[in-house]
């Protein structure tokens, strides 16, 4: 049996570019190792950077990284189950029932339709895994939190 050393993650998918994945699983799957460095970048609010990691119909996984006291706009999905991991830095998810806090090495589930808030209200930045399933893009819903 052959050993791989991977410093990134290492996802079960065909060869080929992370913009290729979009597909189901087709074919026999090969191995490959996917990092910040090949997978397909995006900026989203200006300045937070995410890039696809693993970008399929059934599932997603997502390394972002958010600026000190950057934000995400209130919203839900209805289908996507989501799971954020930190890696460094910490992230704060505003619910409707409350406010988590999640420190590097923890992660947190959000469940389908419930409203929340990533934020990063340190001064360091955030660096975190958003696994969705099925993926979340295309299934937002913009909300907003009372007033208290």
């Amino acid at each position: 049996m052959r050993r791989i050393a991977a410093t990134g993650i290492l996802a079960l998918m065909t060869a080929q570019p992370a913009s290729a994945q979009e597909g189901g699983m087709e074919g026999t799957p090969s191995p490959a190792v996917i990092d910040q460095s090949n997978a397909e970048h995006y900026v989203w609010g200006g300045v937070n950077d995410g890039w696809h990691l693993l970008k399929r119909r059934d599932l997603s996984i997502i390394r972002e990284r958010m600026v000190p006291g950057g934000a995400e706009v209130p919203h839900r999905h209805a289908k996507s189950r989501q799971f954020f991991q930190v890696l460094a830095g910490e992230l704060s998810i505003r619910t409707e029932t409350g406010m988590l806090t999640i420190k590097a090495g923890q992660g947190a589930e959000i469940a389908p339709g419930l409203l929340h808030q990533a934020i990063n209200g340190t001064n360091e930045p955030a660096e975190f895994l958003v696994v969705s399933m099925p993926p979340s893009h295309g299934d937002r819903i913009e909300g907003s939190f009372p007033t208290p």
